[in-house]
């Protein structure tokens, strides 16, 4: 996998600048819903490392940080037990130490007021006090699936305030592509808007099947 759009800081200026939104509809594969920013306003652009726990434990996390490529993203499966604190401020501390972007994981963490403290991006399924065992397996840099999506290292990850979205490593010139292309679009949609188009108009809607009501009549039970 690889990409000739540049270094790793370039391709991720790249795709914050996009967004999640336009690049999960320009070919990446945008992630469940319920993976939202742990604080207002984290943004992420990096390469996925992939990390999967046992339900309830969070060893593998910790091995993570020590295992990871310095700029990369941990990318987190915690299975069917949602409802732990499986990251909070000790960890985003080591993992800054050890360099690394951000984290998604698809389940709980903690300690949310010094991860937005930090400014370390973190995306996760819900906020949860209670803390995670260590000491079952689990596995790191091998393939997981998060937010409904099969997540594999050297795949990069883009997240903001819309939602996460995936973009496989092997067509990342391809979405970077479609998504420039969706974006000049668009940028020429708000100028004939502005100008007194209307979207009906301009995406070719078929307004017929609309009805229009009576705006004096009354609804009938």
């Amino acid at each position: 996998m690889g990409s000739s759009s540049g270094g790793n800081e370039e391709t991720a200026a790249a795709l914050v600048a996009l967004g999640a939104a336009t690049l999960g509809e320009s070919g990446g594969h945008a992630a469940d819903r319920r993976l939202r920013p742990a604080w207002p306003g984290a943004v992420l652009a990096a390469p996925a490392y992939p990390v999967g726990c046992t339900p309830g434990d969070n060893l593998a996390v910790h091995v993570a940080v020590t295992k990871a490529p310095r700029g990369s993203v941990l990318v987190v499966d915690v299975g069917r037990v949602a409802d732990r604190g499986y990251w909070g401020e000790v960890l985003t501390t080591a993992a800054e130490a050890a360099g690394l972007a951000g984290l998604v994981l698809d389940g709980g963490v903690r300690d949310v007021a010094a991860l937005e403290a930090h400014g370390f991006p973190v995306f996760s399924s819900t906020i949860a006090l209670t803390g995670a065992t260590k000491d079952k397996p689990g596995s790191v840099g091998a393939p997981v699936r998060v937010g409904g999506v099969l997540v594999s290292s050297g795949d990069w990850v883009v997240a903001d305030v819309d939602g996460v979205t995936f973009v496989p490593g092997g067509t990342l010139d391809e979405v970077l592509a479609a998504g420039r292309a969706r974006e000049a679009k668009e940028a020429g949609f708000f100028e004939a808007l502005r100008s007194g188009s209307t979207t009906v108009e301009l995406l070719g809607l078929n307004a017929s099947l609309v009805r229009e009501g009576d705006p004096g009549g009354t609804l009938s039970a």
